[in-house]
């Protein structure tokens, strides 16, 4: 029997520092919605429980252990959240990339290219907000 054959995958990825930033700081809110479900679920949950008065107290005791447990877990999420956080904002402080001096020039109210450059497209040239119509190369105007 032979050995497997696992193919040579080297994929290229290159991102630049204030994008891979932008993915961390991404990745976080993800993590905080996901969590504000779960609080969520949780409360529904009580909710649920006490709309329904024939329990004795030793169920009283177990969805409280539960509700408790469940907490506790989201305060410690929170908690490396917050040191995550901090490490992004650390990071993005000591950025000495020019991403921070292009992104704030190329955001102007009602453009729809900040949106198409924001999932990384190309941006259009039939934008017609005023900042590209001024700005437009002499061959589209």
């Amino acid at each position: 029997m032979s050995m497997p054959n696992i193919p040579n995958i080297t994929p290229i990825v290159s991102l630049k520092r204030c994008e891979t930033i932008d993915l961390l700081l991404s990745s976080i809110a993800l993590e905080e919605i996901g969590l504000s479900h779960i609080l969520n679920a949780e409360g529904e949950k009580l909710q649920a429980f006490l709309k329904d008065p024939h329990h004795c107290l030793q169920d009283y005791l177990k969805m409280n252990d539960s509700v408790n447990k469940t907490l506790r877990t989201i305060v410690k999420s929170q908690m490396l959240l917050q040191f995550k956080l901090e490490d992004v904002a650390a990071l993005d402080e000591n950025c000495d990339c020019k991403c921070k001096d292009k992104k704030s020039k190329s955001k102007h109210r009602g453009c729809k290219n900040n949106f198409y450059e924001e999932l990384g497209y190309q941006p259009s040239t039939d934008c017609d907000c005023e900042y590209c119509r001024e700005n437009k190369p002499c061959s589209d105007k």
